[in-house]
């Protein structure tokens, strides 16, 4: 089985879980869980009985033990986390409305996340061998930019498979505005490329399917476009096609996307390589059926890491890859 290496934040979700009153007063009660989109994927990749290494940066303090001892309970190899010794772990308070669906308010100005050093980055890392998996929210400042873009060019010399999660926050860059010219230059480096649908909307800039074929003409091999509860469109150079995903009652959609990018990533690892996959259609859709079907019983739970399903939970709908 192949390595997976996910790389970039690691932080605290705090989780609206409802509210009490108080006098005249109404106050949102939030419970603590261990998250962050990478962090998310690489829980997923080791529940599932995946080989998982994470890589990034917390701090030295309550939370970021927490959150250390979190990805080790979960089988995460956490040999490459650093604890910084001044800068603090990045908080995210998680809103959700009536249907489950999430708002964000981060607290992650010169977290631990964002000031982890090109010179922590080792070559050592990467080999033929290894899927590395990671999100834009290590490009959201010039300097975790310029770390983020040096480990992938770090792993295409050394010849790994590059998984990108687009997963844009907003909220998160300067001016609350995604810089395009920044996510682009990571998204033609991927081999496999995840966006929601909202997010191909803002970077293709009205274009979707001009945009799409750029993709694959840069050498992007496989094109994941997810839409909520909707159908999970997949698009190679031979196949565009779509799968359909489960219907469920949605609780906290908090990790669905991480449970989704973390179960193709399994699936790949499991597989001699990704072009055993991408060129066989019935191969790719076993493998996005079972994605879905993880993403699904996800967001049936609160939280990130306790709410990604085993493999076990799932099983049913796996296929062994070639």
């Amino acid at each position: 089985m192949r390595p997976v290496l996910c790389f970039g934040e690691a932080l605290i979700d705090f989780l609206n879980t409802g509210n009490d009153p108080d006098g005249p007063l109404s106050l949102p009660t939030f419970r603590q869980y261990p998250g962050g989109a990478p962090a998310n994927a690489s829980v997923a990749v080791a529940k599932l009985g995946g080989t998982s290494r994470f890589v990034g940066q917390v701090g030295d303090d309550a939370f970021g033990h927490f959150i250390l001892s979190a990805l080790k309970r979960y089988g995460v190899d956490t040999e490459l986390v650093s604890l910084h010794p001044t800068a603090k772990t990045a908080l995210a308070f998680v809103m959700l409305d009536e249907e489950g669906d999430r708002s964000f308010s981060f607290h992650r100005y010169q977290t631990a996340d964002v000031v982890f050093a090109e010179n922590q980055l080792q070559q050592g890392w990467f080999n033929e061998e290894t899927i590395f998996h990671f999100c834009s929210n290590t490009l959201t400042d010039n300097d975790i930019a310029t770390v983020t873009q040096r480990a992938v060019n770090i792993a295409r010399d050394m010849g790994a498979t590059i998984s990108f999660d687009v997963n844009l926050r907003h909220n998160l860059w300067p001016d609350n505005r995604v810089d395009h010219d920044v996510v682009n230059r990571c998204v033609h480096s991927a081999d496999i490329l995840k966006f929601a649908s909202e997010e191909l909307d803002y970077l293709a800039q009205g274009n979707s399917e001009a945009y799409l074929q750029t993709c694959l003409d840069q050498g992007v091999q496989l094109i994941l476009i997810t839409d909520g509860p909707n159908h999970v469109r997949f698009i190679t150079a031979n196949i565009d096609d779509s799968i359909a995903s489960p219907k469920v009652d949605a609780v906290d959609t908090t990790a669905a996307g991480d449970a989704f990018s973390g179960a193709v990533l399994y699936g790949v690892s499991r597989a001699s390589n990704l072009k055993a996959i991408i060129n066989d259609a019935d191969h790719i859709h076993a493998l996005l059926n079972f994605a879905v079907h993880c993403s699904a019983l996800t967001v049936t739970k609160p939280g990130a890491f306790p709410a990604l399903p085993s493999f076990d939970e799932v099983k049913t709908h796996w296929k062994d890859m070639p």
